[in-house]
């Protein structure tokens, strides 16, 4: 929790309070954290609930500290918060944490020394050099809470230096430090409570709100009996919660790639209500290759503060979360007098661009709780063109699959977004309409017949057939499409591709206690080829009553205390063996156990073997993992089977096998063994390139044992074995590829940035193994794609590891670059040349394929040139060496080695 802000406010001129992240140490301590602290005072602040202003903290303490002083963590049976202020004449490091009691001061020299305890004024250090007067405060009681049980301590470092000077700090006496804090004249300090507004730095600041009442549901953890009570109270939720209507705005831009200009209150205050909740989303933030390879934009700033400058003015309004992906971004705002009751705030991404990682495409969402109800807002962008509405139907199945937030509790499964009470879905969600033709359509528009037009839309066509958004709403479209407009007027489309307008914006909503209040685009804002589309709902939140919930909870406890340790839990299990037949490379397999309790609650979980890390192979999975049960009740577990690159290598050689074993765990009870086995079906994906050269027929069609000498002999080895037959030059595979490319895709719009489908690289990667067809069945852009994860699946890459070093060195040294490029294993070097041919003959058409140096070297530096996985991950300053490289041999025809 930052709750910084607040501290500020209580601050003199000069004096600065800041967060930094908080270290694990290793040493001093084995095991333990611990933090060295240079500093001569600590102050000490308690607050009772989300501290947004000056008057929600308080001052408690003051203590000295020694420098060479080490902090470990006790027990603390009391909350308080901690954070540390910096004065303009020293230079310190300070702790925060949120249990004061519990938390000894330790000498860093080893040798026996004073412990810190509670009360830790009086005490005085031996070794402490020459201090200031130390301030007394007047004791202050300790701040009761709100829930039934306290969490476990956390905690968090403060640091900031500023200039050093040996200027003596001394206390200010008889008048007011100008922000909440007064100094009598015995140097005590008592709080004072000025009304203060919630500024512009503190909407900056305010990056996650944490409230002790929103968290009133967490208890104290005592393993199984902490679950049955958390499971027993949410059955019960209806018996001490009421619902509260609140006001959520909502709203999506496509900005294409502009900066903002001038305010954006027609759109975001446009209702003469201001909203309680601001989910504000864009997309297309920045268009620049900057953004798209390396995630990083100064357009992040500037939306973010036009659209703080242009928030309601009928309220004050504390920024919550911003998280953004490339060009996709989402701000969530909330009143400030509302923000105490927001809790347990988490963002995430999920790309769905190329390759199904790259963040030109995909959705960002952040999750919530307010008052007691989960919400989840996404924002998402997904596949562009009229035809790709089928590519669009997967990138939402994507980002619903693997969009996860992580829990408080790091022993809880991940939350997906079907996983909350209210979901909230915006963004240029990109289906058009079909069967029209754009006099037709624009007809439509101005007869304003906008219900016969959304007859043809692609997005309630899909609904309609249960395709995608299934359980969603969308209400009454009452306004004209979003898409696509002349840049600064009305007008649409005069570019040379005229497109058609579609409703490309939208905002769709599940849930219980949701009414839309209004939904419309703003015609008034020009700057981008879409219009901006807003909606109003009116969300009923569920609020906690205290008294009935302890009630409840109370009555939870006397109930568990009767039936306590009655009997062990058992379960009955659906099958014990599981066989997955055919398993493929990168195709999903599931099996599904239902775990069926008996009579005594009981939780669950798949625990690792003994000298095994985790519970299951890289290749397996189990959803969920651990779990709760009550009497008589079951659940259903899918077990998951996906091979990708970082396992497909060793099933290929047959040095993996799809064998394991899950232990399955009951707390108090026994353990239950599960039998998991499958058939894989070697692939090219994952193969070695020079496996692949003596490879002359499909990998498929050749025995296990020849798969296994030709994946497992060394790549620098003669191949003397293998004499009888001299090795392609190249993989067919990739000839295959790249051939069907050259001949068909040479002047492919957007080639190697638009996805392919799924089920078309199944059939891809199908023909390449078997060999079934001459030509590969499937898309342009699939074929594209499939290409990439080839080359991204290789175990070595085609510049192969050892040379990766010498590569980024001679980046800019093109006569260089190609000694060491000489110097490459015969087949990874023909690979390199004929790679680089055919990507300089797509660059012959460039005034077609839009394709260019700089965006085939982004795409193809980091696939044929990366470190091996032992080594850290390449920063962006090693990704532009990367690139740099493959960008000189793009620039230059030369056939020479």
């Amino acid at each position: 929790m930052d709750q910084s802000v607040a501290i500020q406010e209580t601050l003199a001129e000069g004096e600065t309070c800041l967060i930094i992240s908080f270290v694990w140490g290793k040493g001093c301590y084995a095991g333990r954290r611990y933090l060295v602290l240079r500093a001569c005072r600590i102050f000490i602040y308690t607050h009772r609930r989300m501290a947004i202003a000056a008057e929600d903290v308080c001052l408690e303490r003051v203590l000295p500290i020694a420098e060479g002083f080490a902090v470990e963590e006790g027990t603390a049976p009391r909350r308080r918060a901690l954070f540390c202020v910096t004065r303009p004449s020293q230079d310190f490091v300070y702790l925060g944490l949120k249990n004061l009691q519990g938390w000894r001061l330790h000498p860093l020299s080893g040798e026996p020394g004073p412990v810190l305890h509670h009360p830790p004024c009086e005490r005085v250090f031996p070794n402490l050099q020459p201090q200031l007067p130390l301030l007394q405060p007047e004791p202050i009681a300790p701040c009761p809470v709100d829930r039934p049980t306290e969490t476990s301590p956390e905690c968090c470092v403060l640091r900031r230096q500023v200039a050093k000077t040996r200027g003596a700090i001394q206390p200010r006496e008889g008048r007011s430090r100008g922000r909440g804090v007064f100094v009598s004249e015995e140097g005590r300090l008592r709080q004072s409570k000025p009304k203060t507004e919630v500024t512009s730095a503190m909407v900056r600041s305010s990056t996650m709100m944490v409230s002790d009442k929103a968290s009133l549901l967490s208890v104290k953890k005592f393993e199984l009996r902490d679950t049955i009570v958390k499971s027993q109270l949410v059955q019960k939720e209806d018996s001490y919660t009421s619902i509260q209507n609140f006001r959520f705005f909502v709203g999506t831009y496509n900005v294409n790639g502009q900066s903002p200009r001038g305010s954006l209150q027609p759109w975001l205050s446009h209702d003469i209500e201001p909203p309680d909740i601001y989910c504000v989303g864009f997309q297309e933030l920045d268009l620049s290759k900057e953004a798209f390879f390396f995630n990083d934009t100064p357009k992040e700033e500037e939306w973010f503060k036009a659209v703080t400058d242009s928030l309601h003015p009928g309220a004050k309004y504390a920024k919550v979360k911003l998280i953004r992906l490339v060009g996709i971004m989402l701000l969530l705002y909330v009143k400030a007098d509302l923000a105490p009751n927001i809790s347990e705030v988490e963002a995430e991404t999920v790309g769905t661009g190329i390759m199904g990682r790259m963040g030109n495409k995909g959705g960002v969402a952040i999750r919530f709780k307010f008052h007691n109800t989960g919400v989840c807002m996404v924002n998402s962008h997904l596949a562009a063109h009229t035809e790709e509405y089928e590519r669009r139907n997967q990138d939402f199945k994507d980002i619903c699959s693997r969009m996860q937030f992580c829990q408080a509790d790091p022993s809880l499964p991940p939350l997906t977004i079907n996983k909350h009470d209210v979901i909230l879905w915006l963004g240029d969600l990109n289906y058009r309409i079909e069967e029209l033709d754009m006099e037709k359509v624009k007809k439509f528009v101005e007869e304003k017949a906008f219900l016969a037009l959304y007859q043809h839309d692609q997005l309630k066509r899909q609904m309609d057939e249960k395709a995608v958004f299934e359980g969603f709403t969308e209400g009454e479209i009452s306004f004209q499409p979003t898409y696509k407009y002349d840049t600064g007027c009305d007008d649409w489309d005069t570019s040379e591709k005229c497109r058609a307008p579609a409703w490309c914006d939208r905002i769709l909503w599940k849930g219980k206690n949701i009414t839309q209040l209004s939904y419309r685009s703003h015609m008034a804002l020009k700057i981008s080829d879409h219009k901006p589309v807003s909606s109003m709902f009116e969300i009923g939140v569920g609020i906690v009553n205290e008294e009935l919930y302890r009630k409840a909870f109370e009555e939870i406890v006397r109930s568990l205390d009767k039936m306590e340790n009655a009997n062990i839990p058992s379960v009955t299990l659906s099958q014990r063996e599981f066989f997955f037949k055919d398993v493929k490379y990168m195709q999903l397999q599931v099996e599904k156990l239902t775990i069926r309790n008996g009579q005594v609650p009981c939780q669950f979980e798949f625990i690792s073997k003994p000298d095994e890390d985790t519970y299951c192979k890289e290749w397996l999975i189990a959803n969920p993992c651990k779990g709760f049960l009550l009497p008589d009740s079951e659940i259903t577990v899918e077990l998951e089977m996906f091979v990708n690159k970082s396992t497909a290598t060793n099933l290929n050689s047959g040095e993996d096998k799809l064998e394991d074993i899950l232990v399955l765990h009951l707390d108090r009870g026994k353990d239950y063994f599960l039998s998991v086995t499958g058939n894989y079906l070697p692939s090219c994906f994952g193969s070695p390139i020079h496996t692949l050269c003596y490879m002359r027929d499909p990998i498929q069609d050749m025995s296990a044992e020849s798969i296994r000498d030709l994946t497992l002999m060394p790549l620098h080895m003669s191949g003397e074995a293998f004499q009888s037959e001299k090795p392609l030059e190249i993989p067919k595979e990739l000839w295959m590829m790249v051939d069907h490319l050259y001949r068909n895709a040479s002047q492919q719009e957007d080639l190697f940035q638009q996805p392919g489908l799924r089920s078309e690289f199944e059939h891809i990667r199908d023909c390449l193994d078997k060999g079934t067809h001459d030509t590969l069945l499937g898309s342009n852009h699939s074929v594209a794609e499939a290409l990439l994860l080839f080359l991204e699946s290789l175990p070595e890459p085609v510049i192969c590891y050892e040379f990766y070093t010498l590569c980024l060195e001679s980046a800019s040294n093109y006569v260089l670059g190609r000694q060491i490029v000489s110097k490459l294993p015969e087949c990874h070097k023909n690979v390199f040349k004929y790679l680089m041919a055919f990507l300089r003959e797509l660059l012959k058409n460039s005034g077609k394929n839009r394709l260019d140096a700089n965006i085939l070297a982004s795409i193809f530096g980091g696939l044929l040139l990366h470190p091996p996985p032992s080594q850290p991950k390449p920063d962006i300053t090693e990704k532009r060496r990367a690139q740099q490289f493959i960008h000189q041999f793009l620039l230059r025809e030369d056939n020479s080695p």
